[in-house]
């Protein structure tokens, strides 16, 4: 997409100089704009969210002392290495109290997947559906990007993770981490994770 030694213009569904009216969009409290992919029978985003509020306005912290981040006993949110910059492409990074809030993060008719749900999502997709859902190519993901087709139109991308316990950013490249909304009991939570040299 754009011009030859210009800048890519790209809508919110990845379409070159769209205007969005492509595909069915969703917007947060703040005023993001996500592109959605229907896969199967679910509706779901294709980009990670970047909300700094509650859905009732309330603000999530956003903490980038790491001492903090690990004693934490509250919803928060992080930028990837506290540059919000890297928040524009992959999306920000919270914490599991975020994430179980009632307020709630997610766009209007939208919600943090259950890991049953993500079940499904993988059932559907078959063998590789790691693969399925990457972002092709090496942009955003270290090589070799094992398998990646993105032929779901998810674009998962290797946001990387924060560190519960000592609060130090890691993996960006190599990991997409995505949580549930699914506890396994009350100090875990069951997430996803897609990975650099693996399609599962």
């Amino acid at each position: 997409a754009g011009t030859p030694n210009g800048d890519a213009l790209e809508d919110a569904c990845g379409v070159c100089n769209g205007d969005n009216s492509t595909c069915v969009t969703v917007t947060d409290i703040d005023g993001n704009v996500y592109g959605t992919v229907q896969i199967g029978d679910q509706l779901w985003t294709a980009e990670n969210l970047k909300v700094t509020r509650y859905n009732d306005g309330s603000e999530i912290l956003n903490i980038t002392n790491n001492e903090e981040w690990s004693n934490l006993p509250t919803g928060a949110y992080a930028d990837y290495d506290n540059n919000p910059s890297n928040s524009e492409t992959y999306g920000r990074l919270y914490n599991w109290y975020t994430v179980e809030d009632d307020r709630g993060i997610c766009p209007d008719g939208y919600h943090v997947p259950a890991d049953a749900e993500y079940t499904v999502l993988t059932d559907y997709l078959g063998d590789d559906a790691g693969g399925k859902m990457k972002e092709a190519g090496l942009d955003h993901w270290n090589s070799p990007n094992t398998d990646a087709t993105n032929e779901s139109g998810f674009t998962g991308l290797p946001a990387g993770y924060r560190y519960i316990y000592n609060g130090n950013y890691t993996n960006m490249g190599i990991f997409g981490y995505f949580w549930s909304s699914s506890e396994t009991n009350s100090l875990f939570a069951w997430y996803r994770l897609m990975y650099y040299n693996n399609s599962d």
